[in-house]
């Protein structure tokens, strides 16, 4: 037996299948968790405002004899600051963050016994992380970012 679809009926059923299928993307983004969608700041204007005061303590970083280096080793991600300054007087914070999921981003003071900084393979996960390190020497603040794969 022989299904015959006349051409309105076809067109019809043509247009359906596709608003079902459109549909469906637009309840997979919208309802289920794995496809999450936010901002990649929640105060995002906030921080706009803040961005040429950054830029200025970027500048006085890369204006430094040596700047932080970042290496993988075996134990984990060591940062190194500069030898000219001593440890004790670096002060600030360490902000890792996620772009693809913002409840696993974290941030660590810093308190320094030498010029290096070790963060070990536990708090890290593999993939792409967004460093800022901003650290502060006698009231001189600088900032040093770097987007890493680990």
């Amino acid at each position: 037996m022989k299904l015959k679809i006349s051409w309105p009926t076809a067109i019809v059923l043509s247009i359906v299948a596709f608003m079902v299928f459109i549909l469906s993307f637009v309840y997979k983004v919208t309802f289920l968790p794995e496809y999450d969608h936010h901002l990649v700041s929640e105060e995002y204007y906030r921080d706009e405002l803040n961005y040429q005061k950054e830029i200025d303590e970027e500048n006085k970083g890369i204006a430094l004899a040596e700047n932080i280096l970042i290496n993988k080793v075996s134990e984990g991600l060591l940062i190194s600051f500069p030898k000219e300054f001593s440890p004790e007087e670096i002060t600030g914070t360490i902000s890792f963050k996620r772009l693809a999921n913002s409840k696993i981003d974290f941030n660590i003071p810093i308190q320094l016994k030498t010029n290096d900084f070790l963060i070990k393979n536990e708090n890290l996960i593999t993939g792409r992380w967004d460093l800022k390190i901003e650290w502060i020497v006698k009231e001189n603040t600088y900032l040093f970012k770097e987007k890493l794969m680990y």
